[in-house]
């Protein structure tokens, strides 16, 4: 009599699926992104400088007369604006953040455009800064400084 042997019984297949490879490729993209992307759009805001043609006598336009004026290093005055801690300081006066853009219009004119210093206080924050470039950007402005608040 011949022996037939019987077929042994399928063991269940198991896969197994190794972790590290996905860990490492998951922090390399966490690593990836955390280095090509920025937290604040400060690329957005765009800065003009004074340049020798831009240079005029006067900054004109109804409004220059009414605040503090600082001759620059090119002769042409510019308008003083104090930033604090969500308020405005021109020519004196207290504003609040949204009156902004209705005094940057008040200072150039299309023909003549004018000229703001920004003087950053210590208790001003990055979106007051922000907030008064935007305003200054829609209107006539010709060239804006950025200068910081002096310790005492």
């Amino acid at each position: 009599m011949s022996a037939r042997r019987q077929p042994l019984p399928e063991r269940p297949r198991r896969y197994r699926i190794a972790l590290t490879p996905l860990a490492d490729a998951m922090f390399q993209l966490l690593i990836f992104f955390m280095l090509t992307t920025s937290l604040t759009p400060y690329s957005l805001i765009t800065l003009k400088s004074v340049s020798d043609d831009a240079v005029q006598e006067d900054t004109g336009g109804p409004g220059a007369g009414d605040g503090p004026s600082q001759a620059n290093s090119t002769g042409t005055a510019a308008t003083i604006w104090e930033i604090g801690n969500d308020i405005a300081r021109i020519a004196g006066q207290t504003y609040g953040m949204d009156q902004l853009a209705d005094l940057a219009l008040a200072i150039g004119t299309q023909d003549q455009p004018g000229q703001v210093v920004l003087q950053v206080g210590l208790e001003a924050r990055v979106q007051d800064v922000a907030f008064a470039l935007e305003a200054l950007e829609n209107a006539n402005i010709d060239a804006v400084q950025i200068t910081r608040e002096a310790t005492q």
